[in-house]
Parts: C-alpha cells; sequence; structure tokens
C-alpha cells in the first residue's frame, strides 16, 4: 500500500512525536511616540469606523483624563498601557480640552 494517503490521526501509545506547534504571527507594534511631555492626539482606522489615540499622559493622570474625554465627546473608550482610546474621530475637541488648560499637544498624522 505505498499510495495509501491516510494517515495516523490519534494515537495513545506516545510513540509517536507531536507535530510542533504553530503559532499565530502578529503584527509588529507601531514605535510609540516620543515621551517629551507633549501630549499626542490621532486618528486611526479600525474595522468599520475610526477610533483617536492619545498618547503622551502620565501614568498617574491617564484614568481621569480618559474620563473626562469620555464624557466631554459623549462617547465611550478605555485607557490601556498609557494610551487613551476614544471612539470616533475627536480630534479637534481633544486638542481644543489640552489648549484650554494650556498644555502643549500636537496632533499626530494626517
Amino acid at each position: 500500500m505505498p499510495d495509501d494517503d491516510r494517515r495516523l490521526v490519534y494515537s495513545t501509545d506516545g510513540t509517536l512525536p507531536l507535530p510542533p506547534a504553530r503559532r499565530a504571527k502578529r503584527p509588529a507594534a507601531s514605535p510609540a511616540p516620543p515621551a517629551d511631555g507633549i501630549v499626542r492626539v490621532g486618528c486611526e482606522r479600525r474595522r468599520a469606523g475610526s477610533v483617536t489615540l492619545v498618547y503622551g499622559l502620565a501614568a498617574g493622570e491617564t484614568a481621569a483624563i480618559a474620563a473626562e474625554l469620555r464624557r466631554r465627546c459623549a462617547t465611550g473608550g478605555t485607557a490601556k498601557d498609557g494610551v487613551v482610546t476614544l471612539q470616533g474621530d475627536h480630534r479637534d475637541a481633544i486638542l481644543a480640552y489640552f489648549a484650554a488648560r494650556k498644555r502643549q499637544a500636537k496632533r499626530m498624522g494626517g
């Protein structure tokens, strides 16, 4: 039976080595913006909509500012790993928020 295309699917005797596990390839993470004290506000397309990302906040103020920005923009969002993510494109409102508080903020991307 050399032309037999059957192969062993499962065995309990433990003599056959297991095939190597396949790992899913993850896309390379984008480089983080520099930590120079400037708040950076950008927009990204995800799935069917866009999200606004805010980088450059101190670790202690990330959660408080995220809550304030969610309230001001009337949208959902999260604060993870020092990045505030808001649903939708709210760059202008966020830049106005930081300008009112005399914080230096820049628009990222196009």
